[in-house]
């Protein structure tokens, strides 16, 4: 069974950071391309960041460009997301998602003061 399970999320103040990991199990984990999706409220998904399997090609959108940096431990089976300079309007639910397209139950940031 493929599980997606994100955590690390809360509530933070502009300027802030946080660091989401990504537990996974049921598939092969060092062989997914991995993407960080955001979901602000009201808004569609959005793809903000990925990384291939092997951790050596990484992209980003702007809006995250300089502050997000994403990783993976494939030994760990785990994808991360270190945001720093949080902003309000990163305020989302977070989801990582394999390359299957399958995505976890997502985990709430809140950017406010």
């Amino acid at each position: 069974q493929v599980q997606l399970v994100e955590s690390g999320g809360g509530l933070v103040q502009p300027g802030g950071s946080l660091r989401l990991s990504c537990a996974t199990s049921g598939f092969t984990f060092s062989n997914h391309y991995m993407t960080w999706v955001r979901q602000a409220p009201g808004k569609g998904l959005e793809r903000i960041s990925g990384v291939d399997s092997e951790g050596g090609r990484i992209v980003y959108v702007d809006s995250v460009k300089g502050r997000f940096t994403i990783s993976r431990d494939n030994a760990k089976k785990t994808l991360y997301l270190q945001m720093n300079s949080l902003k309000p309007e990163d305020t989302a639910v977070y989801y990582c998602e394999n390359q299957d397209g399958t995505r976890g139950q997502g985990t709430q940031v809140t950017v406010s003061s």
